[in-house]
C-alpha cells in the first residue's frame, strides 16, 4: 500500500480530518504527525493532494430553527423523533425538543452533536433525515441548544 493509500484510509478512519480537510483549514504537518504512519513529509504531502481531490464543504442552506416545551414520550402518530421503541412528541413530559426544518442535510447532525459536545449540552436523544434534525435535551439546555443548532447550521 502506497503512503497516498495509507494517508486517505487513515483520514477515512478520523472523520475530523476529513471535515477539516474538506474546509481547507488543516495543518498538514501537525495531521501527518498525529496520523503517524510514515514520513511526516510524505503524509503531508498526501493530504495536500487529497484535499484537492475532496468535494468543499457546501455553504450552509436556509434552515429554520424551532424549540417544543414539554417533550416526553408518546404515540408515534405525534411524533418529532423516534428511534427504536423511544417515541418522542411533544406536551408529554420534561425535555425540551429543538428541530431543525428546511435545507437541512442529515449530514448536519454530526456538526450539531459536535457543537453540543464542546457546549456541554447533554443530549437525551438526537435523529436527522434531509430535510429535518431533531435534538432532545433537558428543559434547562433548551436554549443553549438551540444556540448550538443555530450555530452548527450556519457553519
Amino acid at each position: 500500500m502506497t503512503v497516498a493509500e495509507r494517508t486517505r484510509e487513515a483520514v477515512r478512519a478520523e472523520p475530523f480530518l476529513h471535515e477539516a480537510l474538506r474546509a481547507g483549514v488543516l495543518n498538514y504537518t501537525a495531521a501527518a504527525r498525529y496520523l503517524g504512519i510514515g514520513d511526516e513529509e510524505a503524509v503531508a504531502a498526501a493530504l495536500r493532494r487529497y484535499e484537492a481531490e475532496l468535494e468543499p464543504r457546501t455553504a450552509p442552506g436556509d434552515a429554520r430553527v424551532s424549540m417544543k416545551s414539554g417533550v416526553g414520550q408518546g404515540q408515534p402518530a405525534e411524533a418529532i423523533l423516534q428511534v427504536g421503541d423511544v417515541v418522542l412528541v411533544p406536551g408529554a413530559g420534561a425535555l425540551t425538543g429543538v428541530l431543525a426544518t428546511g435545507e437541512v442535510e442529515i449530514l448536519a447532525l454530526r456538526r450539531v452533536l459536535g457543537r453540543c459536545e464542546t457546549a456541554g449540552i447533554d443530549l437525551v436523544a438526537a435523529g436527522a433525515t434531509d430535510g429535518t434534525l431533531v435534538v432532545a435535551v433537558d428543559r434547562m439546555d433548551g436554549a443553549d441548544a438551540v444556540r448550538a443548532v443555530e450555530d452548527a447550521l450556519e457553519s
